[in-house]
């Protein structure tokens, strides 16, 4: 399971970290990646993080604003969230890969979603 937390609502211009937590297998053998959903729109993939850290990748939408990381002693990937805008508005969900090469796939399949976690930002 993946449990996402730390949404909320947000002026824009603010900041908020979100937290995913794995549970039941070791997320050190994963490339974590967080996603979000507006309705009507297509879900969208903002930051992906290898297995041991090294290596990132983001969405030109997020790329400068928000960063991806993770604890694997503690299970738990974040994604910090920084100059918040109102449209960052949307639900946001962490995944796993199954991958443990140290360089991101060209491609993914998803084994694990978290359930989500509102993140609002007014204007």
């Amino acid at each position: 399971d993946l449990v996402e937390s730390g949404g909320g609502l947000v002026e824009a211009g603010g900041s908020l970290r979100l937290s995913c937590q794995a549970s039941g297998y070791s997320s050190s053998n994963y490339v974590m990646s967080w996603h979000r959903r507006v309705p009507g729109k297509e879900r969208e993939l903002l930051a992906r993080i290898t297995r041991l850290g090294s290596r990132t990748e983001y969405a030109d939408s997020v790329q400068g604003r928000f960063t991806i990381s993770r604890d694997n002693d503690k299970n738990t990937v974040y994604l910090q969230m920084n100059s918040l805008r109102p449209e960052d508005t949307a639900v946001y969900y962490c995944a796993a890969t199954l991958w443990t090469l140290e360089v991101l796939p060209v491609t993914q399949r998803y084994e694990y979603w978290g359930q989500g976690t509102q993140v609002t930002i007014s204007s």
